[in-house]
């Protein structure tokens, strides 16, 4: 029977991917230049969602990593 040695929490891989997905957003923020002007654009949304993304995947994959405790 395991007692839970080599089992890797599966908010570990949402925290992973929260962190992939961030990141893309995070630099398509500056990396690509939008064709049409967006009414709220100053407002930067993805910049925050992409950073908002970041911080919650590296929160997850901190707290839910393998081999902690």
């Amino acid at each position: 029977m395991h007692h839970g040695r080599g089992l890797v929490s599966i908010w570990f891989f949402i925290g992973i991917l929260l962190l992939i997905y961030g990141a893309i957003i995070f630099a398509s923020a500056f990396l690509v230049t939008p064709t049409h002007e967006v009414v709220l654009a100053n407002l930067r949304a993805d910049v925050w969602w992409g950073a908002l993304l970041l911080a919650i995947g590296g929160l997850y994959t901190w707290l839910f990593r393998p081999g902690r405790g």
